[in-house]
């Protein structure tokens, strides 16, 4: 199994638009440096047979498959119904071309409720062969659930974020979990012993109210014990180069296109 990290930034990416001539507010993060400049969070899981599980479509989804020569999918899961999760919702219909028929849509009720209002149009019957607007067939999971999702068996659970829910998942040795401010028991379970966690962390201080901040990763970390924990979802206040400096053993920072090997 390999994991891409497509895109690891906040929800308005780094740099954020703005800035003193207008190419961009980096905050306290070092612009001549390339692993500074973060789209919006998505990955993609690979099964040793090549099949690949897309985890959200946010509006640089388009740009990130492309960078990371990423041509086909077999199924998404939605971790949660935010913009920047899902704004990239057009590009599936290339995605559909390319797999020759819908592709499955996992996520909470809730979240595929929203989305289902939201792009009502990706959720109507398919207009094969063109596929000229994006084919969705909704799959509800529900916290604690595993279900086999292009050949790997994936273990969801449910996240706080605040004001709403978002998704976790674990499958074999890999987890992932962004957007999340608080853990309960039955996640921390998931999640325990798991080899590489790739976990949302906006800030260097908190308290935030919808995302971690790095003490609170530290306490996740010693509850989980990971062998590698690596950030993502990290705002302008996160420099690559200060993060890699000061991080503990077994915590880094991600970049956009990191490959991870499991």
């Amino acid at each position: 199994m390999r994991v891409i990290l497509l895109g690891t930034g906040g929800s308005p990416g780094v740099p954020t638009v703005g800035g003193p001539d207008g190419r961009g507010e980096w905050g306290v993060c070092d612009p001549t440096e390339p692993r500074n400049r973060r789209t919006r969070a998505s990955i993609v899981v690979e099964a040793d047979d090549g099949a690949r599980l897309l985890v959200d479509t946010g509006p640089d989804i388009r740009a990130q498959l492309l960078a990371n020569a990423i041509g086909r999918v077999e199924a998404i899961i939605y971790t949660h119904a935010h913009a920047d999760h899902v704004t990239g919702m057009d590009d599936v219909r290339i995605l559909n071309r390319s797999l020759g028929r819908p592709l499955d849509a996992f996520g909470l009720q809730a979240t595929l409720e929203e989305l289902a209002e939201r792009f009502a149009y990706a959720f109507r019957p398919v207009t094969t062969p063109g596929y000229f607007r994006p084919a969705l067939v909704p799959r509800v999971v529900a916290s604690g659930e595993v279900v086999h999702i292009a050949g790997m068996p994936v273990q969801f659970f449910a996240q706080d974020h605040g004001w709403v829910e978002s998704l976790g998942f674990r499958t074999g040795g890999f987890a992932y979990s962004t957007d999340v401010v608080r853990l309960d028991e039955l996640a921390l379970r998931v999640l325990e012993g798991v080899d590489t966690w790739v976990v949302g962390c906006v800030l260097r201080e908190g308290p935030h109210p919808t995302h971690a901040h790095l003490a609170l990763v530290y306490e996740w970390v010693g509850r989980i014990r990971p062998r590698r924990t690596v950030l993502t979802h990290m705002g302008t206040g996160m420099d690559w180069g200060w993060l890699l400096a000061n991080l503990p053993p077994g915590i880094e920072p991600g970049f956009d296109g990191m490959v991870l090997e499991l």
